[in-house]
C-alpha cells in the first residue's frame, strides 16, 4: 500500500530541513518531525516544487525513518514501514496541508501491531496540529 507520489518525502535536504527546523512530538514508539512549508513564499526552495493537490493547496509530504536499532532484519523493518504507511494513508484526508513531516520509529517498535501505530500516529498529529484542520501552532 504506497503513499501517492505527491506525498512522499524523498529528498535527503527535505529530511535534513525537518530535522533542524521542525517540531518534534514524542510518543511510546513513534517520534513525529514536522515542519510547515513558507505558504506565502510558494516554494520551500527552486528545487523542492510544491505539488498542488486538486483544489490547488500543496500535498502534505511525509517520510518515514527506521533505524537498524530497531531490528537487524530487514523483514521486520520493512513491516512496521508498511503498518506506519497503511495507518498514514487512512489519516491522510484529514491532514492539514503545506506540512512536511517525518515518522521517526523508536525501539521497540517491533511489538506494535497496526492498530497501536494508528492511535499513537494521531495522537502525535494532533498534539502537533497537523490533524483535522489545526492552524498554524505558536510553537513554530
Amino acid at each position: 500500500m504506497a503513499l501517492p507520489q505527491a506525498n512522499r518525502l524523498r529528498h535527503r535536504r527535505d529530511f535534513q530541513a525537518v530535522y533542524q527546523r521542525g517540531i518534534r512530538r514524542s510518543g511510546r514508539y513513534l517520534t513525529l518531525r514536522g515542519l510547515m512549508r513558507p505558504v506565502a513564499l510558494g516554494a520551500s526552495s527552486p528545487k523542492t516544487p510544491l505539488i498542488k493537490t486538486q483544489n490547488n493547496k500543496s500535498s502534505t509530504q511525509i517520510g518515514i525513518s527506521i533505524s537498524q536499532k530497531v531490528s537487524k532484519k530487514a523483514v521486520i523493518r520493512n513491516r512496521i514501514k508498511r503498518q506506519i504507511r497503511a495507518a498514514i494513508k487512512q489519516l491522510l484526508p484529514r491532514l492539514s496541508p503545506d506540512w512536511q513531516l517525518v515518522v521517526v520509529v523508536k525501539l521497540g517498535a517491533q511489538e506494535c501491531d497496526y492498530a497501536q501505530f494508528l492511535r499513537e500516529l494521531e495522537q502525535l498529529l494532533v498534539a502537533a496540529e497537523v490533524l483535522n484542520g489545526h492552524k498554524r501552532g505558536s510553537d513554530l
